[in-house]
């Protein structure tokens, strides 16, 4: 196919809400990945929070975060993608700004009547619930929107621009913390998201299909979930491919303490971690045509085992190049995979249960958010404040996420072959 033809059929090939949704969830991760960028050293170095419990606490922020789009996406369905977007936003704008909030005089009598990390706590959950919509409405909308022919490309253009918030998101973060205080980070973040409030509600429209089964009511929903739940082979997957996660999140949830507190206390961390968002913007739709001939399970393996041994760099050469190097490598094996890993899951999904699918699509980053932080806030405590060693952490890092790309080689080769008229196994390409 030549690319002039290519380029026509990109140009033809999505609808009006495929781009609307997509730029609004540009903001949406800048909104969140510059809370994200600041939270830990915020919890440890403002609030006084001890590191495993600053490591708890921020797991259990991104935990919620990625877990309930497994519920949001079946509401989503319900609600229809508009609604559910604009609902999302407005959620968020409160949320984050109440984060910003945390010590500031009018919020003294709630500080003065309950112990401060159930307040954290409370306060760290409430984005949840905004995203919990938002995520599956986005991928749902481009499954929606696209043409069966560019819906690959759809993909990649959609975690081309997540990655342009995520590169942003901690840009910001960085200029407003060496300008202001810190909890002004979430304010920004507040004014980011309640920008795209107004806009699903002024320019998106629902996304419709003549031939797409829609969710009628409720009762159906339920179903739609339940059936999602009941299907042992994807949840296995899906519990498999927690690994994953659990060794990706530590870029936001260890290593900002790791590198302040055993490489140079002077870095700035948050600008540091613009790194693997550049990459990813700069490589993902180049590295999605050099790849996609891969079959889609093969190139989830590949870009899993490439994240677990990017740690092996900053274990060799433990300086803030060797961190750069370290998020280079990991932001390679996640374009690899995780463009595919949406496109795996998308077509799987029955006429109508879209965002229920794509909803699931994000329980192992929640799982992995949950045990990644307790798991990495013991492994920095552990290794580093107790037999100080704190490189062996990574080392144990590695070992979880070469474990998981094995046992997705073993459910690939034994456990995802279907009896004959079953299409669970999809090549994409």
């Amino acid at each position: 196919m030549s690319f002039a033809q290519r380029w026509r059929d990109i140009r033809v090939g999505f609808e009006r809400p495929f781009w609307v949704a997509n730029i609004s969830e540009l903001f949406e991760r800048l909104s969140y990945y510059a809370a994200f960028a600041s939270l830990a050293r915020y919890l440890h170095e403002v609030l006084k929070f001890p590191t495993e419990q600053t490591g708890t606490l921020t797991g259990f922020f991104g935990g919620l975060v990625w877990f309930l789009p497994v519920f949001g996406g079946t509401l989503a369905d319900r609600m229809g993608f508009r609604r559910a977007l604009s609902l999302a936003y407005l959620i968020l704008t409160c949320a984050y700004f109440l984060l910003g909030s945390l010590g500031s005089p009018w919020l003294a009598p709630v500080r003065d009547s309950v112990p401060l990390v159930v307040l954290v706590a409370f306060v760290l959950a409430l984005p949840a619930l905004g995203v919990a919509l938002v995520k599956p409405s986005v991928v749902g909308t481009t499954a929606r929107a696209s043409k069966e022919n560019v819906r690959s490309i759809g993909y990649s253009i959609y975690y081309t621009l997540v990655n342009i918030g995520g590169a942003a998101g901690p840009y910001v973060a960085s200029y407003v913390h060496q300008r202001m205080r810190v909890e002004n980070v979430f304010r920004v973040a507040a004014l980011s998201v309640f920008l795209m409030f107004l806009g699903v509600l002024l320019f998106f429209r629902e996304p419709r299909r003549t031939e797409e089964v829609q969710t009628t009511s409720l009762s159906q929903a339920a179903r739609n979930f339940w059936t999602v739940t009941t299907n042992p082979r994807f949840m296995l997957f899906l519990l498999i491919f927690t690994g994953y996660w659990i060794v990706y999140w530590q870029e936001f949830i260890t290593l900002p303490l790791y590198v302040h507190d055993y490489i140079n206390p002077r870095t700035d961390t948050e600008l540091l971690l613009v790194t693997g968002p550049l990459v990813v913007i700069a490589l993902t739709l180049a590295i999605n045509i050099l790849t996609q001939k891969i079959p889609a399970f093969s190139a989830i393996i590949i870009g899993t085992l490439l994240v677990a041994l990017a740690w092996i760099i900053l274990i060799v050469r433990p300086t803030v190049t060797g961190v750069v190097l370290t998020l280079i490598a990991v932001a390679l094996g996640e374009i690899i995979q995780s463009p595919r890993y949406y496109e795996y899951i998308s077509r799987l999904a029955p006429s109508g249960q879209q965002g229920t699918y794509m909803g699931f699509a994000f329980l192992p980053l929640g799982i992995g958010s949950f045990i990644g932080g307790k798991f990495g806030g013991f492994l920095i405590h552990h290794f580093g404040e107790v037999n100080h060693q704190p490189a062996m952490m990574w080392w144990v890092i590695t070992g979880v996420g070469v474990l998981t790309a094995i046992l997705l080689w073993i459910y690939d080769k034994f456990v995802l072959p279907q009896p004959a008229g079953e299409t669970t196994h999809v090549t994409a390409g």
